[in-house]
């Protein structure tokens, strides 16, 4: 099967995809039958490019390298340039769009509606954005059964690591009462710092220093960020419908050396949780800081990885441990949900 791809923003993870694409893709053919040609590519700062039959990779990596554009890519037949979102969406002959462009986290937009027009056209939708799924979930996997497509979103939760796709086809049968997770690599990396007597604010330097914060990091220290992927857990893997006001939210910024010297006290460690609890099909979700015994699972990771805990009726409790950020591990996100489209 081959599959043609349309990718909206072609930052970080567009980038990260296309060279996993191109380094891939002969492999990917000979394993499982399928094949990838990225028919668009569109982007504000970078410039637009589509051609029915493909675009050339060796191309687009020449003219990356000369100037992290795609304004040098060299003309040939078919080529055509300067579409932005929504003329590659309604002109595009690719059957896959993947929307990477920036979304404003309070509104979902502009990828709610790239979606909506994308699926409308009887296009897939593979994103790794958490704003429309946190915003739209419920009306966009409307549409897409409607339409007969797939919306996938792999990467909304924990990177290329499957927090989605691993309990919903290999834990199926189980009732699920509890997610319990570390769903946020800066504030685990900066809690890991302070339980070595780093302060705060130190803490939050290292975090910086090392690409894992931002320069504004309220979306990580307010918890702000695993709200977000508590409500995507919550909605998708036990049906609930939270928004933002419905999960209570507490970051990590009012921990104080005091309150980590304490934990240590008592042998035990500060976490970051995002936590989702069904009872009876009643789902509630939270976000806080919380002191775990050390024997706990998610009390053993350290640094910016991830873990996610399910507590199921029939397998007991199943820990997924992993990478939750980075470029190539959220670029193979897309790769794993373009498979899964042609697997079905």
């Amino acid at each position: 099967m081959k599959h043609k791809v349309a990718i909206l923003g072609f930052g970080g993870v567009g980038q990260g995809f296309f060279n996993i694409v191109k380094e891939k893709n002969n492999s990917i053919q000979t394993l499982h039958d399928q094949s990838i040609d990225i028919v668009s590519i569109a982007d504000l700062s970078k410039g637009s490019l589509h051609n029915d039959n493909g675009l050339d990779f060796s191309k687009i990596n020449s003219s990356l390298k000369t100037d992290g554009t795609l304004h040098h890519y060299s003309d040939e037949p078919g080529l055509v340039r300067g579409w932005d979102a929504k003329t590659t969406i309604e002109n595009s002959n690719a059957d896959v769009v993947v929307e990477l462009t920036y979304t404003d986290v309070e509104t979902g937009q502009p990828a709610i509606d790239h979606c909506k027009a994308a699926i409308s056209r009887g296009k897939h939708v593979v994103m790794t954005n958490k704003g429309p799924v946190v915003k739209a979930y419920q009306d966009l996997e409307k549409l897409a059964k409607e339409n007969g497509v797939q919306f996938l979103f792999e990467g909304t939760v924990m990177s290329g690591t499957p927090a989605l796709r691993m309990p919903l086809q290999t834990l199926m049968g189980n009732d699920i009462s509890q997610i319990r997770g570390i769903l946020n690599g800066t504030t685990n990396h900066m809690l890991s710092q302070m339980s070595t007597d780093i302060s705060y604010e130190d803490a939050l330097t290292d975090a910086q220093s090392k690409g894992y914060a931002e320069a504004d990091p309220t979306n990580d220290v307010e918890g702000y960020d695993v709200q977000g992927k508590v409500i995507i857990l919550a909605n998708v893997l036990l049906r609930g419908n939270l928004t933002r006001e419905d999960v209570p939210c507490q970051g990590i910024s009012d921990l104080t050396s005091k309150d980590i010297q304490e934990a240590a006290e008592e042998d035990k460690v500060w976490k970051l949780l995002g936590v989702i609890e069904n009872h009876e099909g009643r789902v509630k979700g939270y976000v806080r800081p919380e002191k775990l015994e050390k024997t706990d699972p998610l009390a053993q990771i350290t640094g910016p990885t991830n873990a996610i805990t399910y507590n199921c009726d029939l397998s007991g409790e199943i820990t997924l441990v992993g990478a939750g950020a980075g470029i190539t591990e959220t670029g193979f996100a897309v790769l794993i949900d373009i498979l899964t489209i042609g697997r079905s």
